[in-house]
C-alpha cells in the first residue's frame, strides 16, 4: 500500500471497554457521547479484514520493506518504522503501537522494545534477513497481537474525528458528523467501513482534495448520510453516502482524468459496507 494512504489509515488513521458486534443493539449512552468499543473478537475479525487487504493474509506480508523506501513496514497495518537518524516525509507510526501495546500490558520481544529504530538499515539488509531467527520472531510477535494493532487503528481513528469536526466550520454539522461517526461505529461492521474508508479516501480535511468545491473524503460521507437510527441501519446509509460522495466527485472531476473508469470498483467496494466481516 503507498505510504501515504497508510499514514491516513494510521494517523488516523481506539481499546475502550465494552463490546460491539454485528448484531448489539444501541447502549444505553447516546452514540455523540460514547466511544468506540471492541470485544477482543470483534477487534480479531476486524484485524483479519485489514491484514487480509493490507498484507494478503499472509504471514510473510506483516515484515514488508517496498522498493524505493527508505523505511520497513510491519503489522496488519503496515506501520511505518525509520531507521534512526532517517526520518521522512510520513508520520512513524510502529513505535507509537509499541507504546500503545506497552500500555495495554501486550508483551513485546526485548529486542524489538529496546531498538532505537529500525534495526534494519536498508532494503537489501532487509531482504538478505528475511528468513532469520529476529525476523521470524518479529513476524510471530506480529500475527499473535492483531487483536492489539487493531485497538491501535482504531484509537487513533477516533483522534481524527476532532480534526474533521475542525474543518467543518457549522456547529450543527459538527456534531451530526460525529452522531454519524458513532452511530456507524456501533457495529464491527462499521467500524471496519470507516476504517477502510479513511484508508481509501482519507479524512477530507485538506482544502486540496475537493472538486468544483465538493470533497470525497470520510468527513464528506458522514454529512452526506441521512438520518439513522444507528446500528446496521446507520452502516447501510454510510454505505449509500460513500457512493454517492464518490459518484459526485466523478462528475465533479475533470474530463481528462477519466474518473469514471474507477466507477464500478469504487461501487462495489463501498457496498461491501453493508455486509458483515
Amino acid at each position: 500500500m503507498h505510504p501515504l494512504r497508510c499514514c491516513l489509515f494510521y494517523l488516523v488513521l481506539f481499546s475502550l471497554g465494552g463490546c460491539v458486534s454485528m448484531d448489539s443493539p444501541p447502549g444505553p449512552t447516546p452514540p455523540s457521547q460514547s466511544g468506540i468499543t471492541l470485544s477482543e473478537t470483534d477487534k480479531d475479525a476486524i484485524g483479519r479484514k485489514i491484514w487480509k487487504n493490507e498484507c494478503a493474509g499472509t504471514v510473510e506480508g506483516l515484515t514488508t520493506w517496498n522498493v524505493g523506501e527508505d523505511f520497513p513496514s510491519l503489522g496488519i497495518g503496515h506501520f511505518i518504522w525509520y531507521v534512526d537518524g532517517r526520518p521522512g516525509p510520513f508520520k512513524e507510526s510502529f513505535p507509537q503501537l509499541l507504546k500503545y501495546m506497552q500500555a495495554n500490558g501486550v508483551a513485546i520481544p526485548r529486542w524489538v522494545a529496546e531498538a532505537k529504530g529500525s534495526p534494519w538499515k536498508s532494503r537489501t539488509e532487509f531482504e538478505s534477513q528475511k528468513n532469520s531467527a529476529r525476523m521470524k520472531e518479529m513476524r510471530s510477535f506480529l500475527a499473535g497481537t492483531v487483536p492489539a494493532q487493531t485497538g491501535f487503528i482504531v484509537q487513533r481513528l477516533e483522534q481524527a474525528l476532532p480534526l474533521m469536526q475542525q474543518a467543518t466550520p457549522d456547529s450543527g454539522d459538527k456534531q451530526r458528523l460525529k452522531e454519524n461517526f458513532y452511530k456507524v461505529a456501533q457495529t464491527r461492521t462499521g467500524v471496519y467501513a470507516l476504517i477502510d474508508y479513511v484508508n481509501f479516501k482519507g479524512e477530507g480535511v485538506k482544502a486540496e482534495e475537493k472538486y468544483q468545491g465538493q470533497g470525497w473524503g470520510l468527513r464528506d460521507v458522514l454529512l452526506e448520510m441521512g438520518r439513522t437510527s444507528g446500528g446496521q441501519a446507520s452502516a447501510n446509509e454510510y454505505s449509500e453516502a460513500a457512493k454517492r460522495v464518490l459518484q459526485r466527485r466523478i462528475k465533479n472531476s475533470p474530463p481528462a482524468r477519466g474518473e469514471s473508469r474507477w466507477n464500478a470498483g469504487w461501487m462495489n467496494r463501498c457496498e461491501s459496507y453493508k455486509h458483515g466481516i
